[in-house]
């Protein structure tokens, strides 16, 4: 793919997170009231977030979900046993506030925003929609890409602004889900390209399908992958999206560059989330830095998708629903990780004896 604008080429440009308070932050964790490591995972947490942040006292503010919804062409194909008009008829029930990803986010007092990224229907205004979509709906990609280079970087440019705008509302810590019928199929695709992993190892029943529908959407998926062939050892990960993705998708993809580019900690949900966050990592490994990976999902893939990117995940609840609903559990957990470093008493300043 040729040369981005220097807009979406700066995006990609994100720095390491640094690593010049590693041993402070480490010496900060382990001098609190607690046998060493005694904390388990929140300890590995609790120091990612330090270094994110370069400092011993973190604060995760205005935590924020973003949520995605897009329609994809390939439904046609007949790969969800669930018509495309049911991603419209959830964005609606997301506005109601009746969704599991609502009543999680007002659960974790979590700030949410509900983004019509690509869904082929209108919607009302709503105080809780941002209606920017790229169309509706990206095409069949079984016979032609999915979106344009131009609607590619629509969308990326898109959820880029999404996450600047929370970021400058005081937002620290945020996650993203989404909503579309059909976007297993794409991030399966997407997962297989960029991994050179089995199809079979990363085709799942999404939705729900059966025996019969899961080996329907697996030759459906052959065949796109067919029409579109790779070219070299290394498929551009821009090319590929554009190629599989949804508009959904995408724009998830442009706002985890962005919330890396502004230091943002970013708690990764399931299968379809993380498939964006693949993207994005193989345009811009860096962004890796900046994440927190909430759960590993029931969806045949994820963990695969996962060991990929080296992640270790907090959770496994046996979720595979989607809309960022893992993201939304994980969040208390981190923001709890980040409160010990911050407030937890040490062995001296509480007058505890340490270790000898």
């Amino acid at each position: 793919m040729t040369a981005f604008s220097p807009l979406l080429a700066e995006l990609f440009d994100i720095a390491a997170s640094s690593t010049a308070m590693d041993a402070a932050l480490q010496h900060a964790i382990d001098i609190k009231t607690k046998p060493p490591g005694s904390l388990g995972a929140l300890e590995r947490v609790a120091h990612r977030i330090g270094r994110i942040q370069q400092s011993a006292t973190p604060e995760l503010t205005r935590p924020a979900m973003l949520v995605f919804a897009g329609d994809h062409g390939v439904v046609a194909a007949g790969v969800s046993p669930y018509p495309q008009a049911v991603t419209a008829q959830m964005v609606l029930n997301f506005l109601r506030g009746g969704a599991a990803i609502n009543v999680f986010c007002r659960a974790g007092g979590i700030e949410m925003e509900v983004i019509n990224a690509g869904v082929a229907a209108d919607f009302p205004a709503h105080a809780s929609l941002v209606d920017i979509p790229v169309a509706r709906g990206t095409q069949n990609f079984v016979d032609m890409p999915a979106m344009t280079r131009e609607q590619l970087e629509t969308a990326l440019a898109a959820g880029a602004a999404r996450v600047v705008a929370h970021a400058s509302r005081g937002t620290r810590m945020i996650g993203f889900g989404e909503m579309g019928i059909g976007n297993t199929s794409a991030a399966a695709c997407l997962m297989q390209r960029l991994t050179g992993l089995p199809l079979a190892d990363c085709v799942g029943r999404g939705t729900g399908v059966d025996d019969a529908g899961l080996a329907r959407k697996t030759a459906v998926l052959e065949r796109a992958l067919a029409t579109h062939p790779a070219t070299g050892d290394t498929p551009d990960p821009l090319d590929t999206l554009a190629t599989f993705g949804g508009f959904e998708i995408a724009m998830m993809t442009g706002a985890y560059l962005a919330a890396a580019k502004l230091g943002l900690v970013i708690v990764v949900d399931g299968f379809i989330s993380t498939s964006a966050l693949l993207v994005a990592a193989r345009v811009a490994p860096a962004v890796l830095d900046y994440c927190v990976f909430a759960h590993a999902s029931d969806e045949t893939g994820h963990r695969a998708m996962l060991d990929a990117l080296g992640a270790e995940p907090l959770l496994q609840l046996g979720l595979r629903l989607g809309e960022g609903t893992g993201a939304a559990l994980a969040m208390p957990l981190i923001q709890a990780a980040a409160a010990f470093l911050r407030e937890m008493a040490t062995f001296e300043g509480a007058g505890v004896s340490d270790r000898e």
